[in-house]
């Protein structure tokens, strides 16, 4: 079993208030914590944390945060050998959380975008022994063609989580195994400016992925659920109810977890509902990586809302 992830280090700088302010306008913030994050860092941690063996390729800077990410991945158990450093600030993000979960995000990414394709290639040898390869676009999008062409010529199931969201291309999408949109990202993705508001538009999304050679769709709908297009029709897995208190990592901690339930034998749909699971437990907490759940804290979850899987 194991799970690679390219992506990125970013140090979530967070302040919550009781709403974001609007353009030209300051409000007092409540309070004020630094996490580590990084939606490539997040989907990893989240695959470790639930049980498969996970490797993290990517970059940060020769700086105290990146200090305190080698630090954050050898306590999570991950041999940091393929974090590449560079001279300059890692990757940061200035987040303003409002009380209702809601949160609003500005991302430098720094070291992040001095990953090339060559560093990638070095780690083919890793690729060769992942099951699944999982990624994302706050890289540059050449490392993402790079990789889909590498998954591809290896025969490796590929999940893109499109965000930041951008039109991709049609020779990433052909032979994608899973692509993870929200109901935002998805027209986006398509580069279509049809509103989708409905399951039925999500569905007619989904399938135009499909026609592009993308084997699953899955988007996220937040508190309604996520859902998922194949060949074989659509399903909704409903939302676990619970009460957020921060939402920023939620979606990372969908796609990591999700990997790493496919990883370890499990089905897309049972995949999903522990991702939903897990999604449920981080929303609850503050930060992303900080919040992340294990293994055995999800499934008594699932048992306390009588799933049985």
């Amino acid at each position: 079993m194991s799970v690679l992830v390219v992506g990125s280090f970013i140090v979530d700088c967070i302040a919550r208030c009781d709403r974001a302010p609007k353009l030209g306008e300051t409000v007092t913030g409540n309070s004020f914590n630094i996490y580590l994050g990084g939606k490539g860092a997040n989907q990893a941690v989240a695959s470790i944390r639930m049980g498969s063996a996970t490797t993290m390729v990517g970059a940060i800077g020769n700086d105290n945060f990146g200090d305190a990410f080698i630090k954050c991945l050898k306590e999570d158990g991950f041999d940091p050998k393929y974090v590449k450093r560079f001279d300059k600030f890692t990757g940061t993000s200035l987040v303003t959380v409002e009380e209702s979960g809601q949160n609003c995000i500005c991302m430098t990414p720094g070291a992040n975008l001095d990953y090339t394709k060559e560093d990638l290639q070095a780690v083919l040898p890793v690729l060769k022994e992942a099951n699944y390869v999982v990624t994302q676009f706050e890289m540059r999008y050449e490392i993402v063609e790079e990789l889909a062409r590498m998954c591809k010529a290896n025969h490796k199931k590929f999940i893109l989580n499109p965000a930041p969201a951008k039109v991709v291309s049609d020779e990433i999408l052909d032979g994608l195994f899973l692509i993870t949109p929200n109901e935002t990202e998805l027209g986006i993705v398509l580069g279509s400016k049809k509103e989708y508001k409905t399951i039925e538009d999500y569905v007619e999304g989904a399938k135009e992925l499909l026609a592009k050679g993308v084997q699953n769709v899955i988007v996220t709908l937040g508190t309604i659920g996520s859902l998922l297009v194949n060949k074989d029709g659509y399903e909704l897995v409903p939302a676990f109810k619970v009460k957020a208190i921060d939402t920023v990592g939620a979606g990372d901690s969908y796609t990591g977890s999700l990997a790493a339930m496919l990883d370890q034998g499990y089905s897309l749909k049972d995949a999903m509902i522990i991702a939903t699971a897990v999604a449920a437990l981080e929303v609850q907490r503050n930060g992303a990586i900080p919040a992340m759940p294990k293994k055995e804290e999800v499934f008594a979850f699932l048992k306390e809302r009588g799933v049985d899987l």
